[in-house]
């Protein structure tokens, strides 16, 4: 029912899995952290290990958690609201009454992810996980926010999204975190959550990739931490219901061997393939057109009978040679194919 995740620290092997959960961590890289895997509501024996986790990593240890759960007038915490907004405001208006709705819910300290994230899921199951988390309002980590994102944004067709992941190095330990980038209008920006204010919202004010890059790149010099890996995915489907898988890791960047003219023009290759790409995705099912051309989908399209029956049609604008038909049998029947 649970998973350890120990940051990023460990073997390269280690590092790629635990990279892919989007665990961001910049206090303390060797503090691992459990997925809830067992749905809501969470069931007893998850409960008891969270508890349990907290007290070891909390400072007040087991004082904190008997203080919560001995607690009778705890308050309700209500339900969010929904992001709402009129037809006529802008698509950066729009993306901060996002943002705002992913701050609300407040980032996860339990140490505890309550909504597993398989990164290898179709895109409409991953969308059906940002409807749970909004119905159940719960506080998300920093993978889960790039979920809820993609949703929240899959309305608005002028806005490209992609996942944007960072992996820091700090005091001997790795550190990871992901973002979902934004592009509109020219201009790149981000959503997402993070501890630290300024590593998850930016908004679509920087004139290209490499400059948003370099904008978490020196937020991150601000906490002692160096900027050694960044992975950014294409840009992912607007539609809810598509099977696609989001491609997290297109590009995979080693910061930390490129000069800062090298990281630029990397980016900037990024960049033109994922304009190359849009409009180049197959749609996920066949359309009411195509359905009418495909045959019976219970049939092997390569069967004999299929292509005999090819073989013997003729184009539209040929004509048709009749034959003379032969003199009727009366003996008996002729049965033509």
């Amino acid at each position: 029912m649970l998973r350890t995740t120990r940051g990023c620290v460990g073997v390269e092997e280690r590092d790629e899995e635990q990279e892919d959960e989007g665990e961001e961590d910049l206090r303390d890289g060797g503090v691992p952290f459990f997925v809830n895997r067992g749905g809501l509501p969470v069931d007893e024996e998850t409960w008891e290990q969270m508890w349990r986790h907290v007290a070891r990593i909390h400072p007040n240890g087991e004082a904190i958690g008997k203080r919560i759960r001995g607690a009778s007038d705890l308050p309700k915490i209500p339900t969010l609201s929904v992001p709402t907004y009129q037809p006529t405001t802008s698509i950066p208006q729009r993306l901060e009454v996002i943002q705002k709705y992913i701050r609300d819910l407040q980032y996860n300290h339990t140490g505890t992810q309550f909504f597993e994230i398989k990164k290898s899921r179709p895109l409409t199951a991953l969308m059906d996980i940002a409807k749970e988390m909004m119905r159940e309002s719960l506080p998300i980590k920093c993978l889960e926010a790039v979920i809820l994102g993609i949703y929240l944004s899959n309305s608005m067709p002028g806005v490209e999204r992609f996942p944007l992941s960072f992996k820091t190095q700090f005091s001997g330990n790795h550190f990871c975190h992901i973002v979902l980038g934004m592009h509109s209008g020219g201009r790149f920006g981000a959503l997402g959550i993070s501890r630290r204010e300024d590593l998850m919202f930016k908004p679509l004010e920087f004139r290209t990739l490499a400059d948003l890059v370099q904008e978490f790149e020196g937020a991150y010099r601000s906490y002692w931490h160096t900027l050694s890996k960044v992975k950014i995915g294409q840009y992912v489907s607007h539609d809810p219901h598509s099977v696609e898988q989001i491609d997290w890791k297109h590009s995979i960047i080693d910061v930390d061997k490129l000069t800062k003219e090298e990281l630029r023009r990397e980016l900037e290759r990024h960049t033109r393939d994922m304009r190359l790409k849009i409009g180049k995705a197959a749609p996920p099912s066949p359309t009411k057109d195509r359905k009418s051309n495909m045959g019976s989908p219970l049939r092997n399209p390569g069967s004999p009978m299929r292509r005999n029956s090819r073989i013997e049609r003729r184009p539209s604008g040929e004509k048709k040679v009749l034959d003379p038909k032969p003199p009727p049998d009366m003996n008996g029947y002729q049965i033509r194919v």
